[in-house]
């Protein structure tokens, strides 16, 4: 009998060695979670069997059970790579259109704009329209937009500014101000709005003080009157300040600035109705300064780069400083993951044991957050699997010498006379 037992120990040591033997292999290998062999004992029973004192014959391989604990993050310089930081696996579209579950976030781009793994297998999650909204429902292949994004006319341009108190009222003439002469206007400063076209207009914006606490705010686009004409120009709106500067009312909302010809001689479109707002402006005893200047219009823009956000959602980056989103990566979790079936190639499929997938996209629920310029690497613990090996390889020889010791007591019954 203690040869079967001795056989057994040496068959399921010899298990646990393969088994250290692929984690120790797969130490740096991105996503990859170890294995532990798990053994139960053996027992002969007859029955009707009641005794309490029978002796085990010997032990066998009850599972090889997946381990997936966090590994841990590693920065990167490539954007393209992705880490989930907690529970989670990417959902992976092969070929034949199964779907693979992976931990390990190596992507790229393929020749048809697809964001895939080294396996050539496709990212999913949900696209976004052309205005940037996500489109929740079936993950489908993320694709990266080909096309530019539109230029946008501007609508509003926003300035907060302070304008001395102390500056000197302007005299009275005509016309009412110069735009060559400085002394008919106390301050100026400029932005560049753009037309339907993309193409950019310089705007600039003249202050010139009337009376106390009240002040004239005129207006050029490339050089041309905007209210008014070059003659005789007209304010687009006036400014009235408290006496102590804090608040303010303004008398026109909006103005329309003419078609105009650049510097470069190009000629640029009209864009009428630009609303303006002076939020957070005052009239204090200090010199004049701009603290914000900011508009809503932008020139027509191509696709320079992608990045992801801690939400999966991929944005995407324009040659004219614009971001929109272009989709929104999904994540699939389950109720029992060491039911998953590996499948080599950091994948993994789907088993009745592991149950359906639970999906949704990162940093919700019981979703991990989604770190860019980063990778998971493999939870195995070096140090732990070397002990383990060691402990091993005892278990082996205690196994052979039990043979060994079988044998020689077998000899001495066959040599008794």
């Amino acid at each position: 009998m203690s040869f079967q037992q001795g056989l057994s120990g040496l068959n399921t040591t010899s298990k646990s060695l393969e088994v250290i033997g692929n984690n120790i292999a797969n130490a740096n290998t991105y996503g990859a979670k170890g294995s532990r062999a798990e053994f139960a004992d053996v027992y002969a029973a007859t029955l009707n069997g009641t005794g309490t004192n029978n002796i085990g014959i010997g032990v066998r391989l009850a599972s090889v059970s997946q381990q997936f604990t966090q590994g841990g993050i590693t920065a990167t310089e490539n954007p393209m790579d992705l880490a989930i930081n907690g529970g989670g696996f990417f959902q992976l579209t092969d070929t034949a259109g199964s779907t693979v579950y992976s931990r390990n976030g190596q992507f790229k781009v393929d020749r048809n704009g697809y964001i895939v793994n080294n396996e050539s297998m496709r990212l999913m999650g949900y696209l976004a329209d052309n205005n940037g909204v996500i489109q929740p429902g079936a993950a489908v292949p993320l694709t990266l937009p080909t096309a530019g994004i539109e230029p946008n006319v501007t609508s509003q341009v926003a300035l907060e500014l302070n304008l001395d108190k102390g500056d000197p009222i302007t005299p009275t003439a005509s016309p009412l101000i110069d735009f060559n002469d400085k002394d008919t206007y106390a301050e100026a400063t400029e932005v560049s709005v753009y037309d339907t076209a993309g193409q950019p207009v310089t705007l600039t914006y003249y202050f010139q003080k009337t009376a106390d606490d009240t002040w004239n705010v005129y207006a050029r686009a490339n050089g041309t009157t905007c209210a008014g004409t070059d003659a005789l120009p007209e304010p687009v709106t006036t400014l009235t300040f408290s006496a102590d500067g804090k608040t303010f009312t303004s008398s026109n909302a909006t103005f329309d600035v003419p078609a105009t010809t650049d510097a470069d001689g190009a000629s640029t479109l009209a864009i009428p109705g630009i609303a303006l707002d002076f939020s957070g402006s005052t009239q204090y005893g200090a010199s004049f300064g701009v603290t914000n200047l900011s508009q809503d219009g932008y020139s027509a823009g191509s696709l320079s780069g992608i990045t992801f956000d801690s939400s999966g959602i991929v944005m995407a980056r324009y040659t004219n400083g614009q971001t929109k989103p272009a989709g929104q990566l999904q994540l699939a979790n389950f109720r029992n993951p060491q039911g998953l079936q590996p499948l080599g190639g950091n994948g993994w499929r789907t088993t009745y044991a592991s149950g359906d997938p639970i999906v949704g996209t990162p940093s919700t629920g019981a979703f991990g957050a989604l770190q860019a310029g980063a990778l998971e690497e493999s939870n195995v613990d070096l140090t732990g699997e070397l002990v383990s090996m060691i402990t091993a390889q005892r278990n082996y020889q205690a196994n052979a010498q039990t043979i060994k010791t079988m044998d020689q007591v077998m000899q001495t019954l066959v040599n008794l006379r």
